[in-house]
């Protein structure tokens, strides 16, 4: 019965019956079924009880995990994960109704191991989400090298079906430089509401001091920070964080800091408060220029 449970586990948790027929006897399996040590998923694919969700839903309906749920296995960023795992079925196959509840869509996808290329998961959420999400998804792919800018953009001009100015648009926008979810996410919605000027992790240096801004605008000295919950993290960093404001403004930075609950809930305020900081005269700058 172990090792039916080390087979599975070496195949990602879940297996079809000929993958583990190929290393184990029929009465091992359905000894470790007895047992309860592995469950029947689908007609002939099983898994251990702890196996991941979304391959385990994948193989259970004879398909590739995929878009927001092959982001998640990638360790892409999302923004949000989904309520359900996403699956994409070959072009023709119908979808199980014995198979574990799950979002199906249907294409002929590159895949490994189950699970769609990273290239085309970034695609996927690019056709189907919203720019938010699927340009956090893109900048994460770049950010992590698991995707080359060059391919994700060829990739995108070979694409056919619907959305594909869309997906184009998304490819184009991505950049490695982005350090966070909350970070793409803001600077989506600079991009959806035309705001120009603003790229990410801009450096502030000079002798005495060194920062880089979520996004900056270097011509007019604006700096826009996307902070999470955490960000502080604890006392010693609060401080420290109120000494870089500071060190900012003396070098004629004007910061602008928003919440998720601003960036995820608070779009028009995002967006009334950028502008506002645009209109506004350069501050003063009293130390030497900053890189």
């Amino acid at each position: 019965m172990a090792e039916v449970g080390e087979v599975l586990a070496r195949r990602g948790g879940s297996a079809g019956f000929a993958d583990l027929r190929a290393v184990v006897s029929a009465r091992a399996i359905r000894a470790a079924l007895t047992a309860g040590t592995i469950r029947r998923i689908a007609k002939g694919v099983y898994a251990l009880p702890e196996a991941p969700p979304a391959l385990t839903a994948a193989r259970s309906q004879g398909g590739a995990v995929s878009h927001l749920s092959a982001a998640q296995h990638w360790r892409l960023g999302v923004l949000a994960a989904p309520s359900l795992p996403h699956v994409t079925l070959p072009i023709g196959r119908q979808r199980r109704r014995a198979g574990l509840p799950c979002v199906v869509h249907w294409a002929d996808v590159p895949v490994i191991d189950d699970v769609t290329t990273p290239i085309r998961t970034v695609l996927d959420c690019a056709r189907t989400l919203p720019m938010n999400e699927a340009l956090t998804v893109a900048d994460s792919a770049l950010h992590l090298g698991l995707v080359d800018h060059d391919e994700l953009l060829d990739a995108s001009a070979r694409l056919v079906g619907p959305n594909r100015r869309r997906i184009q648009q998304v490819v184009r926008l991505a950049d490695r430089r982005a350090e966070s979810v909350l970070e793409s996410a803001l600077r989506a919605i600079l991009i959806e509401e035309g705001i120009d000027g603003f790229e990410p992790q801009v450096p502030v240096r000079d002798a005495g001091f060194s920062a880089r801004l979520d996004l900056g605008h270097r011509q007019r000295r604006i700096g826009l920070e996307a902070d999470g919950f955490e960000h502080h993290g604890g006392r010693t960093a609060f401080v420290r964080d109120c000494r870089r404001q500071v060190n900012l403004s003396l070098r004629g930075w004007l910061v602008l800091r928003f919440s998720w609950e601003d960036v995820m809930y608070g779009r028009d305020w995002v967006v009334e408060a950028v502008r506002g900081a645009l209109e506004l005269p350069p501050l003063t700058n009293r130390l030497p220029q900053a890189a």
